[in-house]
């Protein structure tokens, strides 16, 4: 899968974070261990048809569970990546921080993705061999409040790369599973029905994307597998349609008055 993506231009001058990043994550695999992509390194692995986002100077984003947290960063130092010693002593039980052999920073998240919202990532880490599953990257974007072009584009290569659905199975054409990585249905729904302001994040960036894609439809890659605005579409009204709990309708009559997501600072390493 990856062979795909790394014959690019970037690739060949030496730019391209991927060979890198997959080469740690399919090492990790091999030792049995759990150190999976997020981030846009993990859309191009999910989807390597589409045209790759590629950009200098990209970190490598990784996620780990804790039970397994000592054991990665022991791979990645034996692995040629250089610990922040002192970071990593005040934040490893939540995040890590290494820097490769290339020179490149590499941000280890451990169980969970903390950002405008909490994303535990543990109860599907072990859908795919070297990324986090699909829907949790596609989450790990929805849920950014200031929606920048580069996580629109994540958004949308992974709408047109990869089917929404509520089986373990993708659909194949024909209409037969044919047995690759999906957006899961019932994850985005579990998560949007319990929280009210992921809800709200989501929602609102679903509802952008028409016209994102108006004002810049190079963010829609051609040929793609499915149609990502109605992928959206779909998910949106899931999103909207899904029972809500009792916690979720509470916060849903405080509504826009109190402020419902974080901003994250850069963390100094």
């Amino acid at each position: 899968m990856v062979d795909q993506v790394s014959h690019s231009a970037a690739a060949a001058a030496g730019g391209d974070p991927l060979p890198e990043a997959i080469s740690l994550a399919r090492g990790a695999a091999d030792a049995g261990l759990g150190l999976k992509l997020l981030g846009g390194l993990a859309v191009r692995v999910i989807c390597p048809d589409l045209p790759p986002r590629l950009r200098a100077g990209q970190d490598m984003d990784f996620g780990c569970l804790s039970r397994g947290r000592k054991a990665v960063a022991e791979f990645l130092a034996r692995s040629g990546c250089e610990p922040d010693r002192r970071f990593n002593g005040l934040n490893g039980d939540r995040q890590m921080y290494f820097t490769a052999p290339s020179g490149r920073p590499i941000d280890v998240m451990v169980d969970r993705l903390t950002m405008c919202h909490v994303l535990d990532f543990r109860p599907t880490f072990g859908a795919l061999p070297h990324t986090l599953a699909p829907m949790d990257i596609l989450l790990s974007k929805l849920q950014i409040f200031e929606l920048n072009e580069k996580d629109a584009r994540d958004i949308v290569q992974l709408l047109a790369g990869v089917a929404v659905s509520s089986q373990g199975q993708q659909p194949s054409k024909s209409g037969s599973a044919a047995g690759g990585p999906v957006l899961d249905a019932g994850r985005f729904a579990s998560l949007l029905a319990g929280d009210w302001g992921w809800w709200r994040t989501v929602t609102g960036n679903l509802e952008k994307l028409p016209a994102l894609a108006g004002e810049k439809p190079e963010l829609l890659p051609p040929d793609a597998p499915y149609d990502p605005l109605a992928q959206a579409a779909q998910l949106l009204e899931l999103a909207r349609s899904v029972p809500k709990g009792v916690k979720w309708k509470l916060r849903a009559n405080v509504g826009d008055r109190v402020r419902w997501y974080e901003l994250p600072e850069e963390v100094g390493h």
